[in-house]
């Protein structure tokens, strides 16, 4: 059991922080081996350059500067998304590496054939998770469409398992939390993970 964690938030003093420590607690009371890459304490660098863009499509060369991130996902059963949801998105950091590491030859392949189509490259992956927060309301957020929970909730899960055990949990309306809100929001995210692993 490997569950790797990608974690994105500036600050470490930040709520975010905190759902973080209640995921890595319960994977490790599940004695799951666990990797985290935390996209800013790690200092990743989310833009793409023009010639790794270049060489996107080389397979054989493209995972060079990425080594670490392609063990990562080729290495998981588990994969983890912790991140505050900023514009409705996915803040810049993360897309970056969404960017630069889910690529072609390793989260999925590209068509053979003219007609063909992308087929999945994570299908190891058999559990994924999303913990969010909003600053806008769950109302507002399905309005505008829920971009970030799209993306990973869709676009990442088509990549995996076709059995995918998933969940989600996000606090909306963060700004105006409590702390009866956030302590509830925990348990919930506690919850959420024990019906992952379980």
């Amino acid at each position: 059991m490997q569950a790797l964690v990608v974690y994105c938030h500036p600050s470490k003093e930040s709520f975010t922080a905190a759902v973080l420590e209640v995921v890595i607690s319960r994977l490790q009371s599940q004695r799951f081996d666990v990797r985290i890459r935390d996209l800013y304490g790690e200092e990743f660098d989310p833009v793409m350059t023009g010639p790794e863009l270049a060489g996107y499509l080389d397979t054989d060369t493209n995972a060079q500067s990425l080594e670490l991130d392609v063990e990562y996902l080729l290495w998981c059963d588990t994969l983890i998304f912790i991140y505050p949801t900023w514009w409705y998105g996915l803040p810049a950091m993360l897309k970056g590496w969404l960017d630069r590491a889910m690529l072609p030859g390793v989260a999925f392949h590209l068509p053979e054939a003219s007609k063909g189509s992308i087929r999945p490259g994570l299908r190891h992956i058999g559990k994924l998770a999303l913990f969010t927060t909003c600053g806008a309301s769950w109302l507002q957020t399905q309005f505008m469409g829920a971009p970030g929970k799209r993306t990973i909730m869709r676009g990442v899960r088509h990549l995996c398992a076709r059995r995918l055990h998933t969940v989600f949990a996000a606090h909306y309306r963060m700004d105006f939390s409590t702390a009866e809100s956030r302590a509830k929001h925990l348990n919930t995210v506690g919850h959420k993970m024990d019906r992952l692993l379980g």
